[in-house]
């Protein structure tokens, strides 16, 4: 069986030197741990999982507990987190909170039995459950949403600002009666988005009522009920700035279920870009997160916590980019214009033939675009 010393003789390090890399030290010099991951590779080393979770208290796993693994963005997000991982010696169990604080309180509990090396997080709002992490002195990074009254290291987007985005380039193209449909009310993402909407609308001297506010639930359902609140009321509006993707997709089907032709009789911007949104027709004007860098931000910092947990926590905050398409501009200039807080060029429509906007309500994996009503703009 192959040994740490056998891979400490092939690196041509000394053993402390292959224990730091196996153990995710950050201390270790780049050419020299890549020296030693060679090795392992060239000896196919494989350390001893229990004796080594026995000596650390801890093993080489991290626990990555997402609200919602239907949705799209968490796809990048996660990718980004297990580069790092990886890179650093450690492995990651995906654990799906599914927006229910009771199946999320039963994975922290599993991460705590099973001394997992850290936990990566994007909470349903219960601090509580934050404060059992630290209090265990587990390692934890808070991600995609702030966790109140609680001190751990976090990343975020700027959700205030990208909302505002969004809101201004709606009225910029015209729009007099915007709504706004966003989260759960206990969500950090949910009442930053709104206020962000919010601000934009005072910022061009126009009121910000309640009445064209809805708190949905961040699935596809409750994005389509609230769409559905909003057409029902005595003055519907004529745009909505949609909280996050999900909903979005919801609210577009909602639209076109009513025969409300978008971006003419109602302008759409969605939040957390979709992969398809250049793709249908009209094409899904959107506000970006860098979710990629997100993830890979979150997994730094919590590398930065198990090497130092006595470190002061610290909070990231990455920007958002707004991606201009069809369906918030009723009319299109000719040529594509500049991106918007240095987002990437403006979407070009599609060929003709591309299906139009809609959608239908799944379950589960990510909703795709479906044909439907395709000589509609």
């Amino acid at each position: 069986m192959t040994t740490i010393y056998d891979v400490a003789r092939l690196a041509q390090v000394s053993t402390s030197t292959v224990s730091r890399v196996l153990n995710g030290h950050s201390s270790v010099d780049p050419d020299l741990a890549a020296r030693v991951r060679q090795a392992m590779l060239d000896l196919d080393y494989r350390p001893n999982a229990v004796a080594r979770s026995l000596r650390r208290q801890r093993t080489s796993l991290w626990a990555v507990i997402i609200s919602d693994i239907g949705n799209p963005f968490f796809t990048s997000l996660v990718r980004g987190i297990e580069d790092v991982a990886q890179e650093a010696g450690f492995s990651v169990v995906l654990c799906n909170g599914d927006e229910d604080p009771d199946k999320e309180t039963r994975y922290v509990t599993a991460a705590l039995a099973e001394r997992m090396a850290g936990v990566i997080i994007s909470p349903s709002g219960r601090p509580a459950l934050i404060n059992r992490l630290t209090e265990a002195g587990m390692p934890v990074v808070a991600i995609d949403r702030q966790p109140r009254g609680v001190a751990v290291d976090t990343v975020l987007v700027d959700n205030v600002h990208g909302a505002e985005m969004a809101t201004a380039h709606l009225v910029d193209s015209g729009y007099r009666r915007i709504a706004c449909i966003t989260g759960p009310r206990r969500i950090s993402t949910a009442v930053q988005r709104v206020r962000g909407f919010q601000r934009a609308l005072r910022a061009a001297g126009r009121p910000a009522p309640e009445d064209l506010v809805r708190y949905a639930d961040f699935r596809e359902d409750g994005g389509y009920q609230a769409m559905s609140s909003l057409l029902s009321a005595a003055e519907p509006p004529d745009a909505v700035f949609v909280a996050n993707n999900l909903m979005t997709v919801g609210a577009v089907e909602c639209l076109l279920d009513r025969d409300v032709v978008v971006p003419t009789e109602c302008g759409v911007v969605g939040f957390d870009d979709i992969p398809w949104a250049h793709l249908v027709r009209p094409s899904l004007s959107t506000v970006a997160q860098p979710t990629y860098d997100l993830g890979r931000a979150a997994a730094s910092l919590l590398t930065e916590r198990i090497t130092n947990p006595a470190k002061t926590s610290s909070t990231v905050t990455l920007r958002t980019a707004l991606q201009i398409r069809e369906s918030s501009v009723r009319s299109l200039p000719a040529t594509n214009g500049q991106p918007v807080e240095g987002a990437p060029a403006r979407s070009a429509g599609v060929e003709d033939g591309c299906p139009a906007i809609t959608t239908r309500r799944h379950r589960t994996g990510a909703p795709a675009p479906r044909a439907r009503r395709a000589s509609r703009p």
